[in-house]
């Protein structure tokens, strides 16, 4: 077995003695500043086909129990953690469509979405607040996190079934349709909006010249009732 680079231990050792998984840039800073990625590589090959494996997950890396082996841990008795339809249905739009807020969350789905919901997916770390939309209100965005990631055994969200597969599958019909529908009826009420508002530019302008034109024939008939006198 080829002996690991110096650098590679170094690596692997704060990978272990870490308390949650880290990106290459937090581990070259606890490292002097180094350059990790080519060590990161070098473990990963060398962990392939072990109880252990290096994985990525969201950018940040970590040890974990290989796939095949995973069963052999578990306990005889599990707490599952089951999601309500609802924060499922939150869950699948915010991974799906992020960042997304909560009322463009509740225009999908069809129906209010209750902060509660919301609090659980934050709660569970698999959601986060990722900021807020630069429009009127400034409503809060939310976004999937790399626990989420991690849960799912996802290295990046590109690896996220395709729409295609799921609508195939019949499962994100509904989702789909309302969001196409949602950004329809978007684009209706912003060129609405525009047309209303050249329609009242161009009432504005004929009233302006009609108010003229009033003046003028007033003016006209003062100068002709003077001429007469």
């Amino acid at each position: 077995m080829t002996q690991p680079s110096d650098l590679a231990r170094a690596v692997e050792a704060c990978l272990f003695a870490a308390e949650e998984p880290m990106t290459h840039q937090q581990i070259g800073a606890h490292l002097g500043d180094a350059d990790v990625r080519e060590a990161l590589t070098e473990l990963q090959a060398a962990y392939e086909g072990r109880g252990i494996v290096l994985v990525e997950r969201g950018k940040r890396w970590q040890f974990q129990t290989a796939p095949d082996l995973a069963h052999l841990l578990r306990r005889e008795k599990e707490q599952l953690r089951r999601l309500s339809r609802a924060a499922t249905e939150v869950l699948a739009i915010i991974a799906y469509h992020e960042p997304v807020s909560r009322a463009e969350i509740e225009a999908i789905r069809g129906v209010q979405t209750s902060g509660g919901t919301l609090d659980v997916l934050m709660e569970a770390g698999w959601v986060r607040v990722a900021g807020r939309r630069e429009v009127p209100g400034r409503p809060v965005i939310y976004a999937t996190t790399g626990d989420f990631l991690s849960h799912f055994g996802l290295e990046t969200r590109k690896d996220l079934p395709g729409l295609d597969e799921l609508k195939a599958a019949g499962l994100l019909d509904p989702v789909d349709d309302a969001y196409e529908d949602m950004v329809a009826q978007k684009e209706e009420q912003l060129a609405a909006a525009a047309a209303a508002e050249e329609i009242g530019e161009e009432e504005a302008e004929a009233e302006f010249i009609k108010d003229n034109n009033s003046d003028t024939e007033d003016a006209a008939m003062l100068e002709n009732r003077d001429q007469s006198a």
